[in-house]
């Protein structure tokens, strides 16, 4: 069986755009996370050579519009290196990107593996990328391997080759599965994706057990639970490098509620905590940045709308597949929030569905911050002062949740592991 990828739906990408900015110079640029940055290049060729994008003497990007979202303080401007550079007998400074880590797609032939390939192949962070499916990664990787951008790109077919694609990674993220078709739960999946998360969990045990790694197979409410047991019976679990990718209902819920309120998208930030499938998904809309004024009704229009919009997309798509494209911006979003935790960046903060004591539950997705070693911290003001309506919706998603990471322990558990 092909390892394609499952999940949910609606894209979107970082706005880069020419414009008259201040220059580069030997100390670190600072902005505003509300405000654009920009950097001027001394040479058309050092935009060129590192990211493919039309060449121009100066490139601004507005930090809040990438994959990182209204946290970010600039992905772009952070991924450079001053270099100082002899030229006419004068030292000026020259802006070169800093890519020094590598990923790993396991299931990078699949839906959402092959534009997530592409975003991630963006990233001025990484170095290398390794693609991992069981058929049909060579013609992705060749393809891939044509776009002008710094990092490297290897393709690894065939559980033969897995140990091979995750030697020295610093990040893995597994969108390996079957995807949902119309009529099916996430949690229908189960039975294919349960093993195939657990099967390569076990790899990046044995090979990569220091790594991150970003679970996006769903039922991601059971298989973040399953890689965790997982990597307990191989003794190198560490609950702050296990995350399950919850960032696609933070990206739809901006988006709804931006459309909704005729908001700037960039500005809007919406915390969803919870789980990642139906009720347990719980977008906490009394918290939206910037606070805006809702009706009972627009709460629950709203909250249904980001439940359920994955079976809209799956239902939209008609049988052909499920959200593919939004789900590999959500992960590429995810991924180069965890790559500027990794490079050194201190304030990184993304919904993610971790090992938690926020509630009574082991597992349970909410606002994190993220640093060099995974999860630094929970945050737990989301879960303080909620509306009425929020806190009976928290009560009624936890059986359902509890259900769901039981039911992933419980399988990992009878489950032999490989030695």
């Amino acid at each position: 069986m092909k390892l394609t990828s499952c999940k949910m739906a609606a894209a979107s990408t970082a706005n880069f755009f020419t414009t008259s900015t201040a220059p580069c110079n030997s100390k670190p640029y600072m902005v505003s996370k509300s405000k654009s940055f920009g950097l001027r290049f001394n040479s058309p060729n050092y935009l060129r050579s590192f990211s493919g994008l039309k060449a121009a003497t100066s490139v601004n990007c507005e930090s809040e519009s990438s994959f990182l979202g209204k946290e970010s303080t600039a992905a772009l401007r952070d991924s450079f290196a001053p270099k100082a550079v002899k030229q006419n007998r004068d030292t000026v400074t020259r802006c070169q990107p800093r890519a020094s880590f590598k990923v790993a797609i396991l299931g990078a032939a699949g839906g959402i593996g092959q534009p997530l390939a592409l975003l991630i192949k963006m990233s001025p962070l990484v170095s290398t990328l390794h693609l991992y499916d069981i058929a049909n990664v060579r013609g992705v990787t060749a393809d891939l391997s044509h776009c002008n951008t710094p990092s490297q790109v290897l393709d690894f077919t065939g559980t033969a080759e897995l140990p091979n694609s995750l030697k020295g990674v610093d990040v893995v993220v597994i969108p390996a599965g079957v995807p949902r078709k119309p009529g099916m739960t996430r949690d229908d999946l189960f039975n294919i994706n349960a093993n195939i998360v657990k099967d390569l969990v076990e790899a990046v045990a044995d090979t990569c057990p220091d790594a991150f790694i970003h679970i996006i197979s769903n039922p991601v409410n059971s298989t973040v639970p399953i890689a965790a047991e997982v990597l307990k019976q191989k003794g190198v679990y560490d609950p702050k490098k296990l995350f399950g990718v919850t960032t696609l209902d933070v990206v739809r819920a901006n988006t709804f509620v931006a459309q909704k309120k005729n908001l700037k998208l960039i500005d809007v930030d919406v915390p969803v905590v919870g789980g990642h499938a139906g009720i347990t998904i719980l977008p906490l809309l009394s918290k939206i940045k910037p606070s805006v004024s809702l009706t009972d009704e627009e709460v629950e229009e709203l909250t249904v709308r980001i439940q359920n919009a994955g079976t809209e997309v799956v239902d939209a798509k008609a049988g052909a597949g499920s959200a593919t494209l939004s789900m590999a911006y959500a992960a590429a979003r995810f991924m180069e929030s965890s790559l500027r935790a990794l490079d050194g960046d201190s304030d990184v903060y993304e919904c993610s569905y971790v090992q938690s004591e926020l509630t009574e539950l082991p597992f349970f997705a909410s606002r994190v911050k993220l640093g060099k070693n995974g999860v630094e911290a929970v945050i737990p003001s989301d879960l303080q002062g909620l509306t009425e309506y929020e806190a009976k919706a928290l009560e009624a998603l936890k059986p359902e949740l509890k259900a769901s990471i039981e039911k992933g322990v419980a399988f990992a558990n009878k489950q032999p592991v490989a030695a």
